[in-house]
């Protein structure tokens, strides 16, 4: 079975969303929503979760958080754990609550937040439980437009910026622009959610590639979907793109390749030495000691990322 790339770093932001085992309800009472909002505090507290948006629904919630620590499993391993403690104990139950793992999307918050920040406070009213969101107790609306005031683990600085704080001004502004959704056919953003992991443009994919994902080994077989992303080129077109900024006859022309290869192909060290005409471990020692180079040479890493913009990242999958 293929499971989620999950990818972890500080100041990372994410929609996360967990369903009840079997689609069964997970919030019965307002005891138990009550509950859920204690652990949201306590994982702002403890584990320095940002809390920007949320809604409990019966059998889900959604929540929009970031992560100062890069600490994503941690808090959510918290919130689940605890919650399902609770539930089972008060219950007399055993077992799992949640459906599988959460399910959490990396954004591009700049983007994406204050899109996601309606789409999630209108599900109660597409689910027909309230004509209004202002009129459902259960998610972070009522304090976005002033009705409630805003508990200290939740923040609204992000969303409300846009509108001109939190303030009256702010509130107004973003009633409205959530009340515009609510009155028309709204797109759903996670419909834009690339390899199951994303949700955010090229630009901000490629970042995240070249950050966080360079040097992670990743096994592909059991995340498919990943291929999309990290976009890898054949040798021939890595040859292809060096050819391209520094020639065949260039110095540095085989080591580049070779360091490109081995970062970008997701070939074996084997085929990639094959290739070359040298053994998997050379590529390997190669590899590592041209990345140190790269580092410490502005010349070098120009040549690089002018490698990247003019070849590497333009290859079609």
């Amino acid at each position: 079975m293929s499971r989620p790339l999950r990818i972890e770093y500080p100041g990372a932001f994410y929609h996360v969303t967990s369903r009840g085992n079997e689609r069964k309800m997970v919030f019965q009472s307002t005891r138990d929503r009550e509950k859920y909002l204690s652990y949201l505090e306590s994982a702002h507290q403890r584990y320095g979760a940002i809390i920007h948006t949320y809604c409990l629904m019966g059998n889900h919630y959604h929540l929009l958080l970031e992560t100062p620590r890069g600490n994503l499993s941690q808090i959510l391993h918290h919130i689940n754990g605890a919650y399902t403690t609770y539930f089972n104990i008060k219950r007399s139950l055993f077992g799992h609550l949640f459906q599988g793992r959460f399910k959490g999307i990396l954004v591009d918050k700049d983007a994406y937040c204050k899109e996601l920040s309606r789409y999630i406070h209108l599900n109660p009213v597409r689910a027909g439980m309230v004509k209004t969101p202002s009129e459902y107790t259960w998610s972070s609306y009522r304090y976005f437009v002033g009705k409630d005031k805003r508990p200290q683990w939740l923040t609204m600085e992000l969303i409300l910026g846009d509108f001109g704080g939190e303030g009256r001004t702010g509130f107004r502004g973003y009633k409205e622009y959530v009340e515009r959704g609510e009155a028309k056919e709204l797109r759903n953003p996670l419909k834009s959610v690339m390899a199951s992991t994303f949700l955010g443009g090229e630009d901000f994919i490629n970042r995240i590639r070249m950050e966080y994902l360079e040097d992670r080994k990743i096994d592909k077989r059991n995340i498919p979907a990943i291929k999309k992303v990290l976009k890898e080129p054949s040798l021939e077109e890595i040859e292809r793109a060096v050819v391209k900024v520094l020639g065949k006859d260039h110095t540095l022309y085989k080591k580049m390749c070779i360091y490109l290869s081995h970062q970008y192909s997701g070939m074996r060290l084997e085929e990639i030495g094959e290739w070359f005409g040298m053994k998997g471990g050379a590529v390997s020692q190669l590899s590592r000691r041209f990345k140190e180079t790269i580092k410490g040479d502005k010349g070098l890493r120009g040549i690089f990322d002018k490698i990247e913009r003019e070849g590497l990242l333009n290859v079609e999958t």
